[in-house]
Parts: C-alpha cells; sequence; structure tokens
C-alpha cells in the first residue's frame, strides 16, 4: 500500500487534480514507521577551511544509515541547505525517507551530507556579514563542485568508507540548492550521476538560464535528472521558476537524458517537493546498480555529427603540451610538442614516432602542396618546411606566428602578438592581410576556398573573410558566436578545421564548439579530458577521425564528417538553414 500511495502523489500532482494549490502532505514514506532500523545522523560539524571558498563558515550533517558497515563502500546523497533537510520531524524528513527505503531496498546504503552555504562572518559588530549562498549555488562552473570534490568528501571519508564510483553519487536540493545539484552534476558526471531538483532556480540570477541552451547544445552526460516545480512558483526580474523548469525538461528530453518530473499547483517552497521526495528517490536509484548510460537524443540535430557508442580515444601520451595538428594527403596526421621543440608523426597504423627534433618550438603546422610541412617555429621567429625526411629549409625569418594554413598558391598565418593576419605567396614574401583582432590564433578556410576564417582566442567570435585571389582579405566580420564559460572573460578559440558540409569545428574551453555556415553553434562536442584543447583536425584515410591536441595528451574519435586539405581541389558546400 506505501508504494501504491506514493505512486499515486507522483501521478495526482502532475496534473494538480488530487490537492489545492500548496496543500501537499507527506505519505507514509516520509514517518518514521514500526520496526524500520533508523540511521545516525550527527553533527552539526563546523567547516572553516575552505580553500576555494576563503573566509567561510558553515556547518554539516551526516546521515549514517543503520545498515551501514564500514567494510563496504557507500553510496552517498547530499543535499544543500542542508539544515532544512536533515531534521527527523522537519518539512522535508529525509533521514526517515533514506531509512524507509534503504530498509524496503529501494535505495542502497547511502550516506547522507546535509551541507548548509557558507558564510564569511562580520568583521565588527556594526558590519554585515557576507553570505555566499548565491555565489555558491547559483553560479554555474565547476567551483562548488570542486569544494565537494576536494574539500568536502574527503573530510566525510576520513570516517566513513565512501565509494569512488561517480555512479553511487547523488545530490539534491531545492529553489539555489537545486541548480547548485544540477550543476555539480553537470560539471563534474566522473564524481556525481543523479539529481532531484526541487524549484529549481534556472533563472537569470547567474546564469542559469543559459542551461537550456547549453543541454541542448553540449555533447550528452551520463547523468540522470528528477525535476519538480509548481505553476505557482517565483516570476519576477530574473525570470519565471515554472517556465524555467518546462525549458529544463523540454531540453533535457530533447537531448536524450533519463528525466522524469512531478509538476503541480504549488509556490516556491517544499511542500510538492517533500511529498514526492520518495518515488523521486525510488526513481532516480532504480535498477542501481546498473550504471547511468547516456542516453540517445529522440530528437535531430541540424546536424547529426556525432556516432553513438563513438568517445575520444588516446592516441599517445607523455607530452608536456601538443599542439598544431596537420594532416597530408595519406591522412597521417603530425602534431607538435611546443615546450619540448619536438614534432611527432601518427601513422595510419596508430603508431606514433618522433619525426623531428630541435624545432624552434614550432606550434601550428600545415602541409602544403608541395608535400612538406610547415612550421610555425616561433621560438626561433621562422616559418619553416619539413620534406618527408626530416630535412628544414628556412622560408620565413623575424616574424612571430602561432598558427598556418597552406593555400594553392601560398598560404596564411597568424601573429597574436601584433594582432596581425599574414599572406604568403608562392614565392614565400609575406605581407599583413589583417590587423586589429585581439589575439588572432587559430585558421582556416571554408570548403570552396573563398573565406577565411581566424579564431579570436581573447574574445567570443570567430572572425570571416573573404578571401580574394591575390591572398588580400575583404568584408571582416565578427561572424560565429561562440560560447564562453561562466566565469571566463572569453571563448578560448583556438585552433580550428572545416568538414564538407562547411561546418567550423573550433577548439575553445568549452570543448570542440560546431557551427554551422550561418555562424551559429549547433553542437559542442565534450574535451576529452580537463586540460587545455588547444586544436583539431581530420584525419585518418577517409578523414572520417577528428583529432584533439589537449594537454599533455592526443586524441581522436569517429565522428559522422569528412574533412577536407586546405591545399585540394575546392569543395562547394550544400546551402545551409538560414
Amino acid at each position: 500500500m506505501r508504494r501504491i500511495f506514493c505512486s499515486l502523489v507522483v501521478l495526482f500532482t502532475a496534473v494538480g487534480s488530487s490537492f489545492a494549490a500548496d496543500d501537499y502532505q507527506l505519505g507514509p514514506d516520509s514517518q518514521i514507521q514500526p520496526g524500520v532500523p533508523q540511521g545516525q545522523i550527527k553533527g552539526p560539524f563546523k567547516w572553516n577551511q575552505s580553500q576555494i571558498f576563503p573566509g567561510t563558515e558553515r556547518e554539516y550533517w551526516i546521515y549514517v544509515p543503520a545498515q551501514y558497515d564500514a567494510a563496504k563502500p557507500a553510496c552517498v546523497m547530499v543535499f544543500q541547505d542542508g539544515g532544512g533537510f536533515v531534521d527527523r520531524k522537519g518539512g522535508w524528513r529525509v533521514p526517515v525517507v533514506f531509512d524507509n527505503l534503504i530498509a524496503r531496498k529501494e535505495m542502497p546504503v547511502t550516506i547522507g551530507i546535509f551541507i548548509n552555504p557558507g558564510v564569511v562572518p562580520a568583521p565588527n559588530p556594526n558590519a554585515e556579514a557576507r553570505y555566499n549562498r548565491s555565489f555558491e549555488y547559483d553560479a554555474l562552473g565547476d567551483r562548488y563542485a570542486r569544494f565537494l570534490i576536494e574539500e568536502i568528501l574527503p573530510e566525510v571519508a576520513k570516517s566513513y568508507n565512501l565509494s569512488k564510483d561517480p555512479n553511487d553519487y547523488a545530490i539534491g536540493g531545492a529553489s539555489s540548492g537545486a541548480i547548485c545539484a544540477f550543476n555539480v552534476a553537470w560539471e563534474r558526471p566522473d564524481a556525481f550521476r543523479r539529481v532531484f531538483s526541487c524549484v529549481g532556480t534556472f533563472v537569470g540570477l547567474r546564469g542559469g538560464n543559459e542551461f537550456p541552451v547549453l543541454v541542448r547544445k553540449m555533447e550528452a552526460k551520463p547523468i540522470r535528472v528528477f525535476l519538480q516545480d509548481g505553476s505557482n512558483d517565483l516570476n519576477i526580474y530574473a525570470g519565471s521558476w515554472w517556465v524555467a523548469a518546462q525549458d529544463m525538461l523540454s531540453a533535457l528530453t530533447w537531448a536524450g537524458y533519463d528525466v522524469n518530473h512531478a509538476w503541480g499547483d504549488g509556490g516556491h517552497n517544499g511542500k510538492h517537493g517533500a511529498a514526492v521526495l520518495p518515488d523521486a528517490l525510488r526513481w532516480l536509484w532504480r535498477d542501481y546498480p546498473k550504471p547511468i548510460e547516456v542516453g540517445t537524443s529522440g530528437a535531430k540535430r541540424r546536424m547529426d555529427t556525432l556516432i553513438p557508442g563513438e568517445n575520444w580515444q588516446l592516441v599517445s601520451e607523455g607530452h608536456q603540451f601538443t599542439e598544431g595538428p596537420a594532416v597530408n594527403e595519406k591522412g597521417e596526421v603530425f602534431f607538435s610538442d611546443l615546450r619540448e621543440s619536438k614534432i611527432f608523426k601518427i601513422g595510419l597504423d596508430g603508431k606514433v614516432t618522433l619525426f623531428a627534433s630541435d624545432t624552434g618550438e614550432a606550434n601550428g603546422l600545415t602541409f602544403g602542396v608541395d608535400g612538406r610541412l610547415y612550421a610555425c617555429a616561433n621560438g626561433s621567429k621562422q616559418i619553416v618546411a619539413y620534406d618527408m625526411d626530416g630535412d628544414r629549409e628556412v622560408i620565413i625569418e623575424d616574424v612571430n606566428s602561432n598558427d598556418c594554413l597552406a593555400t594553392q598558391d601560398g598560404g596564411y598565418f597568424t601573429d597574436p602578438t601584433n594582432k596581425r593576419v599574414y599572406f604568403v605567396n608562392a614565392a614565400g614574401e609575406a605581407r599583413v592581410v589583417d590587423e586589429g583582432i585581439a589575439f588572432p590564433n587559430g585558421i582556416a578556410l571554408s570548403p570552396d576556398r573563398t573565406l577565411l576564417y581566424v579564431a579570436d582566442t581573447r574574445g567570443g567570435f570567430v572572425y570571416s573573410f573573404q578571401a580574394q585571389p591575390d591572398g588580400s582579405l575583404k568584408y571582416k566580420q565578427e561572424f560565429f558566436h561562440l560560447h564562453v564559460p561562466y566565469g571566463a572573460t572569453d571563448s578560448g578559440a583556438d585552433g580550428m578545421t572545416v568538414d564538407t558540409e562547411g561546418h567550423l569545428y573550433v577548439a575553445t574551453r568549452m570543448g570542440v564548439q560546431v557551427c554551422d555556415q550561418p555562424g551559429r553553434v549547433n553542437l559542442i562536442i565534450s574535451k576529452p579530458q580537463n586540460a587545455w584543447l588547444s586544436n583539431v583536425v581530420f584525419g585518418g584515410p577517409k578523414l572520417d577521425e577528428l583529432y584533439a591536441t589537449c594537454g599533455d595528451k592526443v586524441f581522436k574519435r569517429r565522428i559522422n564528417a569528412k574533412g577536407v586539405i586546405s591545399w585540394q581541389d575546392p569543395i562547394k558546400p550544400p546551402k545551409p538553414g538560414l
């Protein structure tokens, strides 16, 4: 009967026919039941040692289930605004719900961590404290996730055996604590994968209104989400909580996430959320310990670039800083280790060999129509060319350079130091063709060879020019609009490449941002590791493998697209949807 009642709570509240506004009641799963072992609540504990939120003080509590066995790693669930969730007689009664569900094996043995937001105490009686709640909870970015992963969890792990499997971690909260919970899993699915959100603040307080767009554009992540909200939730200067909740559900569903919801007619409080919490937890932990996997979207993207089951694969490691990948006519990829002044070759068999040493800190690379490998040797202020025996010829001296691109009758290179773009003719003569971009970096040509693209690392755009027959550039525009991570002032746009459809692939702080011809980001492919993503290029015998230089490693993944080689015959892409 208990299970039936809780299921009816979700059903009735979803259609708004069971209760008057805000008249939600706690069911049997939220009541202490005879014979059910009760876990211990320990705390409050004081925490004032944070390096991520310096100067803050806060309290947290720990729930330890009666079934906890120190010899077995326990699952973990974290609640923001923890003081409001930990009371067995309060509005939420999470420990009681945990007791009942764990006893019936409807959720695993789970240690609860209930943590309050930080406060920087006032320095004197005539001053006010600094309250960190909105700063910690409403903000995007990985700061709060790192706070949990690097500070709180290790502290709790000193006393309890916590699992190290991200599939065993859930997180929840209400209002700002709810968007915080989602953001933790969004930023760190390697640590948290189950999210409970009650009246979540997915509105424009600190950028949370961007989440529905990011959910649709970012490569899907292995997280499971339960959303609750009511039609009488807040509607203020930052937006409508109710509308934002619908937008989040729509985005998560469209993008293929494992998502469920309970809609009602309540206001901005926890009454409805507390009533449906038992069923929400049952749903979040259903089929445990089966791992949560990345869902497959039922909707068709404007560019179906990703192939299900194809992920980043490690190609080469043990380097200092990988950069400048370039592909030859065979599909072999060469890349530079800038700090080691070396260039490596990736054969079609996947074998990585040293191609050249003492490269003058070679950065950007490109193959020319003559079959030679051209390199921006910025450490020696040269542009050089290597034949396939590794013999080097200096082409241009006394120039700063970063990235380069060969054409059928010359090529281009960027000079971030002096904010310039150069054209080099077939005779090796260089001239400035653009000035003024804050940090011109990556460079690419459209497949029809008429448009030159230049990335601005310190801005939010990739510039587009029409390339003229003599190499000069016209009609400069801040054309490709890139996403900038929360807390950053620029996209970090670096190396770029294009495919036969005219799509532009830009290595950025957020991942590989894939743009359509009209300049819009349609997809963001996740970075292969948490490091600087410096460049991308298509390689392999069919040019359908996207190679990425990222920090100290090189990765590749097969995608549903085919690259082009800049000096080969032009390819006219199809007319895009406008």
